[in-house]
């Protein structure tokens, strides 16, 4: 059952509370079922078309390349929700024409199945007490900026649910603590790893290849889950 707490946004009288753990194991439970009923095997990276193909799982459609400038110059998705229909997920035709943005579409793809899968029912439960939005209103879409794709405030809730979300599912928390500490024990390494040495760039490279993310992906993920530290953190590695 999922810990429901007051939303002081107040876009809902209350929103899902998930402490990051808990978004981990989910998440790889999800990528790792969905992948081993694909291919017979946990096998990594997610490719683009599999994230497509993950999000109309989750019942929801799925627009690859739509001109979202309407709703900012800097919005890469967006996720709208309708009371007689399924979710429908657009992403932006900029980003998803440039190939040299291959991994930027993947995150976002990744991000806004976050929203799909873990924000859908609060729409459902507006929908339900009658209320209704105006095909051309943004109350009914969350509409996700450049900047707070990878690594929205906490404040933002959704944002950040989202955003941790994507690191989770192309970067799962099994494999990617596996595969740091593999690089660290063949290099004798047994304290944590600052960002900004070379061992830690390194690292950054590395995950970068191993799950075909972004350097500023495989950043705030290794980060986030303290595989990485900043050079003002106590060293603790895989506390």
């Amino acid at each position: 059952m999922v810990k429901m707490v007051r939303d002081n946004t107040g876009r809902f009288a209350q929103r899902p509370y998930y402490t990051a753990a808990e978004l981990d194991r989910e998440c790889e439970h999800i990528v790792s079922a969905f992948l081993t009923a694909r291919h017979g095997q946990f096998r990594l990276p997610v490719t683009t078309d599999e994230l497509s193909i993950l999000i109309e799982q989750h019942d929801a459609s799925l627009d690859s390349s739509v001109d979202l400038s309407d709703y900012g110059q800097d919005v890469e998705g967006m996720t709208a929700f309708y009371p007689d229909r399924n979710p429908e997920v657009s992403i932006s035709d900029r980003l998803a024409n440039d190939p040299r943005r291959e991994n930027r579409l993947r995150t976002t793809l990744a991000h806004e199945f976050g929203h799909v899968r873990y924000h859908r029912h609060l729409w459902a439960e507006k929908f339900m007490t009658g209320r209704l939005f105006d095909r051309r209103s943004t109350e009914n879409k969350v509409i996700c900026k450049r900047d707070s794709i990878l690594d929205a405030k906490d404040t933002d809730w959704m944002e950040w649910q989202a955003g941790y979300v994507s690191g989770a599912i192309l970067m799962p928390v099994g494999p990617i603590r596996r595969f740091v500490s593999d690089f660290c024990g063949n290099r004798g390494l047994h304290a944590a790893v600052a960002l900004a040495s070379e061992p830690g760039q390194q690292i950054v490279n590395d995950v970068m290849a191993r799950f075909s993310v972004s350097e500023d992906a495989a950043r705030v993920r290794l980060l986030k889950l303290g595989l990485l530290i900043t050079s003002n953190q106590q060293p603790s590695l895989f506390g």
